[in-house]
Formats: structure tokens, C-alpha cells, sequence
């Protein structure tokens, strides 16, 4: 790791962590590098509450949904999103704009996505970089550059 990286998970890749059946999916290394503190998960409240709500939807059960709740709680950075905040950014999915915003607010290096709606901002907004999980992954392990323009 060349340095402590900040960043938001979009909801989308826990839910792939929770579906996924392989042991080298990236979001699950992903979310092991985050317990194992090599990055600064950053989350607000609405995130949350999408995150649990599809998590919900998808049947996961429920005392793993109350452990990831209580992981969130502990170990990651909350970061306070006001209203005026939340830019109508993604014109496509205005649901996405207060995970922007959380990114913005929180100094997030990375937004982490497979969402195309956040996607269609491009490899940097702000300040930040718009990655799917690979990419980001590469820039924790400081293996290989983080170019976000390659797919996973």
C-alpha cells in the first residue's frame, strides 16, 4: 500500500461481497482489507439505509446484515452529509447524489461502483476517482497503477 486511501463503497459492492460465491471475488478482498484497516471505509446514513435495505431484499439473513451493521458502526469513518450537500449530479439516478456527496464531504480518494449511473461522471469527480473494485484494489495493494479506465 503506497498510502492510507479514503473511500466510499457504493451499495452495490457489498451486495455483490454478500451474493458472490468465490473466494477471490474482489469485493470480499476488498472488505477484508477494510477490517484488516488498510483503507478508511467512509459511510453515511443513507448509505446505510440503501445497504440495508437491499441486503433485505436479496434475503440475506439477517443476524449477517446486523454483524456488517455493527462492523460499519465500529471500524468505519461516519461522515455527516448535510442536505445542501447533495448536488443533482447523476441526472439518471438522483438516489446516487448523496452517495457522491458522502464522497465529496467525507475527502474520499475513491468511489468505489459498478453502478454506470455514478460511472457516466467518469474516472474522476472532484477530486476523486470513480473505480470499480479492481481498480481500487490495485491501488491499495500498490501493486499496479490505479488506472481506473480498465474493467474488472
Amino acid at each position: 500500500m503506497t498510502n492510507h486511501l479514503r473511500a466510499v463503497l457504493d451499495t452495490n459492492v457489498f451486495v455483490s461481497t454478500f451474493l458472490s460465491r468465490s473466494p477471490t471475488n474482489p469485493t470480499q478482498e476488498l472488505i477484508n482489507r477494510w477490517l484488516a484497516s488498510e483503507f478508511t471505509l467512509l459511510i453515511c446514513d443513507a448509505i446505510v439505509d440503501e445497504l440495508i435495505e437491499k441486503l433485505v431484499e436479496r434475503g440475506i439473513a439477517k443476524v449477517d446484515i446486523e454483524n456488517l451493521a455493527a462492523l460499519l458502526n465500529a471500524l468505519a469513518e461516519w461522515v455527516s452529509v448535510p442536505n445542501d450537500s447533495i448536488k443533482p449530479v447523476i441526472i439518471a439516478d438522483a438516489d446516487d447524489d448523496v452517495v457522491v456527496a458522502c464522497a465529496l464531504v467525507g475527502g474520499a480518494d475513491f468511489l468505489v461502483t459498478y453502478d454506470p449511473h455514478i460511472g457516466a461522471l467518469g474516472d474522476f469527480y472532484e477530486g476523486v476517482w470513480i473505480a470499480k473494485a479492481l481498480p481500487f484494489l490495485w491501488a491499495i495493494r500498490g501493486d499496479q497503477p490505479h488506472d481506473t479506465t480498465k474493467s474488472n
